[in-house]
Order: C-alpha cells, then sequence, then structure tokens
C-alpha cells in the first residue's frame, strides 16, 4: 500500500468512526488547554507581583532611627535616637557590603502653589541615586543630579499626580512654584507608576527636590534637630551580601549613635528583600498549585483518551482479521493505526495549542488588574502536555493493535464486539 493509500484509507476510517475520533481529539485538545492556562495564570501572577515589588524598589533597606531599648557604656536606656545630615558618609565608609547609604528627608503637607492652582503635599529631598533605588521614572526632563545638590539649587521633578493636581493638562518643565515659601523651578515630570507600597505616601503625590535644598529651606521642625533627616536608603551590593550589608549597617550606626548594636529597638529596618521573598514564596506556591491542577487535568484526559482509544481497537479486531485474510501484513496494520493516532495527535493537540494561545491573547487585551500581568503561556508547558498526550495515545492505539494484529485472522473474524 502505498502512503498516499494509506492516507486515505485512514482519513476514511476516521471519518467512519466519528463519535470515537471526536471523543479521542476532545480529551487531547482539553488536556493541552487546560495545562496551558492554569501554568499561563501562574506565570501572569508572578510576573505581575515581581513588577508591583520593581515599582517601589528593588532590593532596599529603609532604615529609620528608634529608641533605645539597651544600656551601652554609660548612656541609658530608653533614649530616643536620630539620624544626622551626614550620618550616611560614615555608614557607607563602614558598610563594604553596601552598595549605596543615602539620607532623605520628608515633610508632609507642605503647601505647593503654582500659576494655577495649589495643593499640600509630600515633599520628598534625597540624593541623585534615589531616583534608581526608589525606581523614580521620569516621563520628562530630569531628577535632581548632583549639580543641583552642589549648588543647594531650587529645582523639583513633580510625580504625575502632583502635576495634575497643580497644572493640569499644562506642561510643568521650567515652570516655577512655590514650595512653602520659596520659588523652586520644576526640571522632571515623574512617569506614571502602581506602587503596592510605601512608608511616607504615593511617590506619584510627591514633589522630589534636592537634598541640600531640602534641608535648608525645609529642615525639621523641633524638638527634631535641624540637621536631621527621617531615613536612610540602603541597597547591598548583591542579594547574596544582604544580611552582612544589614548587619554591617546596625554596628555603624551603633557605634556613631553609642547603642549595642545588638538593640533591635534602635534602629527599624523595613527589609524588601526579606518581603520579596516571601511575595516569591506565594507566587511560586501558586503557580505550582495551578500546575499540579492543570497535570491532574491533563491526567484525567490522558486516561480517557487511552480508554477511547483501547475500546476502539478491540472493536475493531474484526476489521484486523479481515485485513490480514485480504493479505494485510502485520507491519501494515499497525502502521495504519500509527498513522491514524498521529494524525488525530496532531490536529487535536495543536488544536488545543492554538485555542490556549488565543485565549491568553484575548484575556491579555482586557484591562490591567493589579498584581497580575495576564496569562503568561510558556511554550515549554504546551509542548509537554502534547508530548505525553501523544504518547500516551500512540502506546494505547499501537501496542493493542499490535496484539491484535498477532492474531489469527481465522480468530479476529469469529470476534465479535461485546463478546
Amino acid at each position: 500500500m502505498s502512503f498516499r493509500d494509506l492516507l486515505a484509507d485512514t482519513f476514511h476510517t476516521l471519518a467512519a468512526h466519528k463519535l470515537r475520533t471526536a471523543l479521542t481529539m476532545f480529551g487531547i485538545t482539553w488536556g493541552v488547554i487546560s495545562i496551558t492556562v492554569m501554568v499561563a495564570a501562574g506565570e501572569g501572577m508572578r510576573v505581575g507581583f515581581e513588577r508591583a515589588k520593581a515599582q517601589f524598589g528593588r532590593d532596599l533597606l529603609i532604615v529609620w532611627a528608634g529608641r533605645t531599648s539597651m544600656q551601652a557604656g554609660g548612656t541609658r536606656a530608653g533614649r530616643s535616637l536620630q539620624w544626622r545630615a551626614t550620618d550616611h558618609l560614615h555608614v557607607e565608609r563602614d558598610s563594604p557590603s553596601c552598595r549605596h547609604v543615602i539620607p532623605e528627608l520628608t515633610r508632609g503637607g507642605i503647601s505647593i502653589r503654582s500659576s494655577y492652582n495649589n495643593a499640600s503635599l509630600l515633599v520628598s529631598g534625597s540624593l541623585p541615586p534615589f531616583a534608581e533605588i526608589r525606581s523614580i521614572g521620569v516621563a520628562e526632563g530630569r531628577y535632581p543630579n548632583w549639580e543641583d545638590q552642589a549648588g543647594a539649587r531650587r529645582v523639583a521633578l513633580v510625580g504625575s499626580d502632583a502635576k495634575e493636581q497643580l497644572f493640569g493638562t499644562r506642561g510643568a518643565l521650567g515652570e516655577t512654584i512655590s514650595v512653602g515659601d520659596f520659588p523652586y523651578t520644576v526640571v522632571g515630570v515623574m512617569r506614571e507608576k502602581e506602587q503596592d507600597s510605601n512608608y511616607d505616601g504615593s511617590d506619584i503625590s510627591t514633589t522630589f527636590v534636592a537634598f541640600s535644598a531640602m534641608l535648608q529651606d525645609h529642615p525639621n521642625p523641633p524638638p527634631s534637630r535641624p540637621a536631621a533627616v527621617s531615613q536612610l536608603l540602603v541597597t547591598p551590593r548583591s542579594l547574596e551580601q544582604h544580611e552582612a550589608c544589614k548587619a554591617e549597617i546596625r554596628r555603624a550606626l551603633a557605634r556613631l549613635h553609642e547603642f549595642d548594636p545588638r538593640d533591635k529597638e534602635a534602629v527599624g529596618i523595613w527589609d524588601t528583600i526579606d518581603q520579596a521573598k516571601a511575595f516569591t514564596q506565594i507566587t511560586d506556591g501558586m503557580r505550582y498549585f495551578l500546575g499540579g491542577v492543570g497535570v491532574a487535568t491533563l491526567f484525567i484526559g490522558a486516561i480517557g483518551v487511552m480508554n477511547v482509544m483501547l475500546v476502539a481497537v478491540r472493536e475493531r479486531t474484526r476489521e484486523i482479521g479481515v485485513r490480514k485474510a485480504l493479505g494485510a501484513t502485520r507491519r501494515s496494520i499497525v502502521r495504519q493505526f500509527f498513522v491514524e493516532t498521529l494524525i488525530v495527535v496532531f490536529v487535536s493537540g495543536g488544536g488545543g495549542l492554538a485555542f490556549a494561545y488565543g485565549l491568553c491573547g484575548l484575556v491579555n487585551l482586557l484591562p490591567e488588574i493589579p498584581y497580575f500581568a495576564g496569562l503568561l503561556p510558556t511554550w515549554q508547558t504546551g509542548l509537554a502536555s502534547v508530548v505525553l498526550l501523544s504518547t500516551v495515545a500512540l502506546l494505547s492505539a499501537i501496542y493493542p493493535a499490535s496484539r491484535a494484529a498477532a492474531v489469527d485472522p481465522i480468530e479476529a473474524l469469529r470476534w465479535e464486539a461485546g463478546g
């Protein structure tokens, strides 16, 4: 039998058994769709959480001054601590595992006026690396730079929401705003972002200025020291040096402010790296759970495919006997079952993948949901599901067909369905 005749005979056989063919194809298609979509949903959650975390800042430690709870040297417990404007220089020098140590001074409720409107907003002053550390993207202009810092220039970058409050749809670059009693030139507008956490306020509603200008124009009011800062921002040189960096920060600040470095109450640290690890565990757990559900559904589909194929071959034992009586070889019979199953697998597996990817694409056209990046399918998952179901289908068809083809033609012809 030529290959063309084999294909024609195969399609004729499949058409003659429409229900069995449809059931087999449905099992394979449903298995491929289920695991592809389930894993895509888990991947979308993971990527969504990663994006949300990145909007706040990567690998960041926020260090606040607290109150001592232990005696150290001649100092009493219960002292209230305040970080000074120059502490970051000493801490950075004594903390080789830390990449950045920068101060931040924030003041809330400062009146800010433009030529068109006014608002009461948060004002933050820090050094230029702040923009990178805190993921402050710039839509227009720039963030205050080192020249602004050195000259205590009154320049500002306004958050996207702050810009809308002060200027509406008008341009803001080059405009003058009054920050408290002082005129500042707008040199940048922040890019919009979704922020899942903060420690003072939303970045998009904040006005960012040079640290030196902030310290000069808007120092902390009494009883705080005039040169006190709100917090220190620290990043380790690598994730592997994260714990070492945190320990070095405690020791350096303890030397500067004369408290016991083991005093946990003296230094408050918001460790976003540990928080990121916890988020990763949650998202990985959800991804594995959804993947497990998809695999379970896949195996249910595989069992269905196997049962349909076994019944199909058993019911065609008489047909196999007729073929052998007419001179068909065992090899040609097995080859026909192989080609039939291969066509069913490729059509249904390809259709399942196409439907799954199409569904993911349609869902991803919908408005974005916070913490969810959409359905993100991976080709590895689709390929693995097709290979598994194909293997099950082929083994379920070829093995019993090979056994049936080995039966004596007379015995095969005497066999009846249900007997």
